[in-house]
C-alpha cells in the first residue's frame, strides 16, 4: 500500500454542511433534472402511490424545490394506504424546524421521517380501521436521496457501472431474523399458519393478527410490536446521476432487485416502468397489485440517463451496501460504495424510538411550553415527559432532559417496546 492509499484512509468522515459548503463556495451546485414513470397492475387494488415534484423547503421559494416518490401497499383494506399517502409528507415538514439552511434540513430529515411515520399510524389508529399498509417514502433535494421505509416495498438505486444498491430493508419476518427476535422478546409469537393434522404452512407470521410483515403504518388489530418506525438511508450520488426503482412487493415477488434494472437500462424513466411491471409479469403472473415508478436524477446537461455497461459481481456489491442497515449506529458517517459514485450520509434501521429521537431533539418553544417531538403538541411543563425518565432511583434517568412526549405519545412509545398497549379496542 502506498503513502497516498495510507492518507486516505486516515482521513476523516466529512461532515454533509462541509460537502455542500465546498460546493457552494467553488461555485458546483447545480441541481439535476428529475425524470419519471409510473407503471401497475392492480389486483385487489390496494396499491397507491404519490408523485409530487413542486415540493419546496421554503414556501413561496422556488429555489428550494424537491421532490417526493412514495409506494403504500396496502393490506386488509386501502384506507391504511390512502392514510399514508395524505399524511406523512405534511408530517414530515411540520418535523422540521424552520427558518434553517439547506443542509441542515437535509441533516433533520431522517429524524423528522421516522417523527412522520409514527404520528401517521397514531393518527390513523384513532380511526379505528384495521386495515394497514407498507410505506417507501423517497425524497429528492439535488443530488441528495433520502428513503424511509417499512414493510416489503423496496427502492433500489441503479448507478454507473451497474452496480444495483438496497436503499431499504425488507421487514418480512420469513427474511429478517432480527425483527423475529425483536417481536419475541417485546412479547409476540412467530410462527405459520397452523392447519389440520397439525402442519405448518405459509410464511412466518406475527400473532396474533397473522400479518407476514413486523413493520407497517396502521393494523390496529395486531400487536403493537409491529411498529411504523422506519428504517432511513440518505445517500448523495455523483454528478452521474442514478436511477430509482420504486416499487411494490407484487414486483420483487417476481424479479431479484438485478433483474428488475438490468430489465429497462437503456429506457427512458416512463418506459422503463412499464418495462419492469411487464417482466415481473412475464415471469410470475398477476398474482398481487403491482406498482413500480422509475425515477432518474440525470445531470443537467445530459437528456437521458446514460446507459452504462454492467459490471461484474453485482449482486455481491447490492447484498452488502444493502444489509449492513439493518441495526446500523454510525449515523453520521459518510462512506463511498464500491465504485466511489455514492456517497452515504445516514443509516438507522433501529426499532427503539428513543435512538431514533436522540437527546438534542428541540422540545421547548418561546412561550416556555414543551413540545411533544412526535406529535408536535405544546405541552405544559408539568405534563410533558422526557423520554429518558426511568425508575426513581435509577442511575441513568433525566428527566429534565429531552426530547420529551406527550402522554398518549408516551403510551404508544412503551407500548411498541412491548411495556403495554396503547389501543384501547384490546382493554375494552
Amino acid at each position: 500500500m502506498n503513502r497516498t492509499e495510507l492518507s486516505n484512509m486516515k482521513q476523516p468522515p466529512v461532515p454533509l454542511a462541509t460537502l455542500i459548503g465546498r460546493e457552494l463556495r467553488n461555485g458546483k451546485i447545480e441541481k439535476p433534472f428529475v425524470k419519471y414513470g409510473q407503471a401497475g397492475l392492480a389486483k385487489k387494488g390496494e396499491d397507491y402511490f404519490l408523485i409530487k415534484t413542486d415540493c419546496q423547503r421554503v414556501p413561496g421559494d422556488s429555489s428550494t424545490l424537491f421532490s417526493v416518490f412514495a409506494i403504500f401497499d396496502g393490506h386488509n383494506g386501502m384506507s391504511a394506504a390512502i392514510f399514508a399517502k395524505e399524511n406523512i409528507l405534511s408530517n414530515v415538514l411540520t418535523a422540521i424546524p424552520q427558518d434553517i439552511s439547506r443542509d441542515e434540513w437535509l441533516q433533520a430529515l431522517p429524524r423528522a421521517l421516522v417523527v412522520a411515520f409514527v404520528k401517521t399510524d397514531i393518527e390513523f389508529q384513532k380511526k379505528g380501521e384495521t386495515s394497514g399498509t407498507t410505506a417507501t417514502f423517497v425524497l429528492i433535494d439535488g443530488w441528495t436521496v433520502t428513503v424511509a421505509s417499512v414493510g416489503d416495498s423496496r427502492c433500489i438505486l441503479d448507478t454507473q457501472g451497474g452496480v444495483v444498491s438496497l436503499l431499504t430493508v425488507d421487514h418480512r419476518l420469513e427474511e429478517n431474523v432480527e425483527e423475529r427476535e425483536r417481536i419475541t422478546a417485546s412479547g409476540g409469537e412467530v410462527g405459520r399458519l397452523n392447519v389440520f393434522g397439525g402442519n405448518e404452512v405459509g410464511p412466518l407470521r406475527c400473532w396474533p393478527g397473522g400479518l407476514c410483515l413486523s413493520r407497517s403504518i396502521g393494523d390496529t388489530d395486531v400487536g403493537e410490536f409491529i411498529v411504523p418506525i422506519p428504517h432511513v438511508k440518505q445517500v448523495k450520488l455523483s454528478k452521474a446521476g442514478g436511477r430509482l426503482i420504486i416499487a411494490s412487493d407484487g414486483i420483487w415477488d417476481a424479479l431479484s432487485s438485478e433483474m428488475a434494472a438490468k430489465s429497462c437500462r437503456g429506457l427512458p424513466a416512463e418506459l422503463a416502468a412499464k418495462m419492469v411491471v411487464k417482466e415481473a409479469l412475464r415471469t410470475r403472473g398477476l398474482k398481487d397489485d403491482t406498482t413500480c415508478l422509475v425515477v432518474d436524477i440525470i445531470p443537467s446537461d445530459h437528456p437521458v440517463l446514460p446507459t452504462i455497461p454492467t459490471k461484474k459481481h453485482n449482486m455481491l456489491t447490492s447484498l452488502l451496501f444493502g444489509k449492513k442497515s439493518q441495526n446500523s449506529t454510525n449515523k453520521s458517517t459518510n462512506k463511498l460504495s464500491a465504485v466511489g459514485v455514492v456517497e452515504e450520509l445516514f443509516e438507522e434501521g433501529s426499532a427503539m424510538l428513543t435512538e431514533r429521537l436522540g437527546k438534542d431533539f428541540p422540545s421547548s418553544t418561546n412561550s416556555g411550553m414543551f413540545r411533544c417531538a412526535v406529535c408536535q403538541a405544546d405541552q405544559p411543563s408539568g405534563d410533558g415527559l422526557s423520554m429518558n425518565t426511568g425508575s426513581f432511583f435509577s442511575p441513568v434517568s433525566k428527566p429534565w432532559e429531552g426530547p420529551f412526549l406527550c402522554t398518549n405519545c408516551q403510551k404508544k412509545k412503551d407500548a411498541m417496546e412491548g411495556k403495554r398497549s396503547s389501543r384501547p379496542s384490546e382493554t375494552a
